[in-house]
């Protein structure tokens, strides 16, 4: 992994496990063993690294999604399936310090212009990939719902984060419940 990588996955780590207040240059560094010359290079001011930290945890996470959904869509399940395959991904994803991060960077997006746009860019990219998953099942209007199934999911991430569960137990209800509301009845 490279410096600038270093540094990225350091300042998730922090900001996980301590707050975005954490996120000082010379924490960063430290934790991501580099040099403050290097930091500053890479990352010239805090909304950069901000706004970089929380695009690289989604670029990853879609990309771990977007996988998993490829998966199941060959594989031709139903929305029963689709939910329980939905909180299994869930239980599989990091509880560690990264998913807090993530969640805490949204937060202050709200106060900072700078990490805005990247949130937002986030948020989309969450939705394109809901459609995609109610597309691949039939659902009419993917588009539409796709924000209510990002939004649930969301919601049901700051419970757990907040309760201390880790076996998202519910998740794959709440998916059907959201999937059954969605499908076009006989």
């Amino acid at each position: 992994m490279n410096a600038r990588d270093r540094i990225l996955h350091a300042a998730l780590r922090l900001i996980g496990e301590q707050g975005v207040g954490a996120v000082t240059n010379r924490a960063v560094a430290r934790a991501a063993g580099v040099s403050l010359g290097s930091l500053t290079y890479h990352f010239p001011n805090q909304s950069d690294l901000l706004r970089e930290a929380l695009h690289t945890f989604v670029d990853e996470e879609i990309a771990r999604i977007t996988a998993r959904v490829e998966r199941l869509r060959t594989a031709g399940i139903d929305a029963d399936q689709a939910a329980d395959e939905v909180e299994k991904a869930i239980v599989e994803f990091s509880y560690g310090p990264e998913q807090l991060a993530n969640l805490e960077l949204h937060l202050h997006a709200a106060r900072d212009p700078a990490v805005r746009a990247t949130s937002t860019r986030s948020v989309e990219a969450y939705d394109r990939l809901a459609t995609a998953v109610l597309t691949a099942l039939g659902i009419p209007d993917a588009e539409r719902h796709a924000p209510a199934v990002v939004a649930m999911l969301y919601g049901l991430a700051v419970r757990r984060l907040s309760t201390g569960d880790t076996t998202a137990t519910g998740t794959a209800d709440a998916f059907r419940l959201l999937l059954h509301g969605a499908l076009p009845r006989d």
